[in-house]
């Protein structure tokens, strides 16, 4: 549900993202993240021009509290992830960074459900039918990127977006470090059609919620249990065999990221550990911004 759950996952999303960039990129992405995200949710829904100002405007707010509120949190994941650095970590303990930011994101997504409740009230049929068109423009993406490949192609994608993120933080890996990385890949549960499955089964219970809640006669009690209780179908899946799933796919990768970073020399770490420092630097600098 585009409307109710970027809204308030955005910002940590995006925020996230910037932070495992070139550190000239945090600042400048987050600054300009209100824009971004009223774009991205723009193209789900189409927004008419006084619902656009609204929008614009629950950002705004969104922006200047996850500014204040949540960019303080955020620098110290990272600063429980620069004191793990050094040494050699457990998959636990990659997981433990991995709660954290979950835990940061619905932080986030419950600090908008106001905003959401309200945005969502006020969608109009055609809004609806064009989020349903753009799921499906998505899902047909995928199928194309993943479904359509061969199991070599996508292993291969899925190694050359492990390895980016991983050279981000550590720089360049030599061959032995990439044939660990491959080797974890090869064994994964990675599963392109169920992810497709789950994916495809959040846009209908999203259209399903919308549609109880657009132009309908809730009140806002009722419309806010119905949009948190699709926020907790995201975060727990109703099927126990998906969730079981899902957290197994969580949990290798903490494996892999543990594994990896156990493979790293002493200098790929300590160039982590500046890396990780520059950021929360950057982060600290943001919060402190009016």
């Amino acid at each position: 549900m585009r409307i109710v759950s970027i809204l308030g996952r955005i910002i940590g999303l995006l925020a996230l993202a910037t932070v495992l960039g070139a550190c000239s990129a945090v600042k400048l992405g987050y600054n300009n993240l209100g824009e971004v995200a009223y774009w991205w949710l723009d193209s789900y829904v189409d927004f008419e021009e006084e619902q656009a100002a609204r929008v614009r405007e629950d950002l705004a707010r969104l922006h200047l509290w996850h500014r204040s509120r949540e960019l303080p949190r955020l620098a110290q994941v990272l600063q429980h992830l620069e004191e793990l650095a050094p040494g050699d970590i457990t998959a636990a303990q990659a997981c433990v960074v991995v709660q954290q930011v979950r835990e940061r994101l619905n932080a986030t997504a419950e600090h908008a459900v106001p905003a959401m409740v309200t945005r969502a009230l006020d969608l109009a049929p055609e809004q609806l039918l064009h989020l349903e068109r753009k799921y499906e423009t998505n899902n047909a993406k995928y199928r194309k990127e993943w479904l359509r490949a061969t199991a070599a192609e996508r292993a291969e994608k899925r190694f050359r977006q492990f390895l980016e993120r991983s050279e981000t933080i550590y720089g360049d890996l030599d061959g032995a470090q990439r044939a660990v990385l491959r080797r974890q890949l090869e064994q994964s549960i990675f599963d392109a059609d169920r992810i497709l499955a789950e994916r495809r089964r959040r846009q209908r219970d999203a259209l399903a919620t919308l549609r109880k809640l657009a132009g309908q006669p809730v009140s806002f009690d009722e419309a806010r249990a119905l949009l948190r209780g699709y926020l907790a179908r995201i975060e727990e899946p109703p099927d126990p065999r998906q969730r079981r799933y899902l957290k197994a796919l969580i949990e290798e990768g903490c494996r892999t990221f543990a594994g990896l970073h156990n493979s790293t020399s002493a200098a790929q770490r300590q160039a982590a550990v500046r890396r990780l420092r520059t950021y929360q630097r950057d982060l600290r600098e943001l919060a402190a911004q009016q």
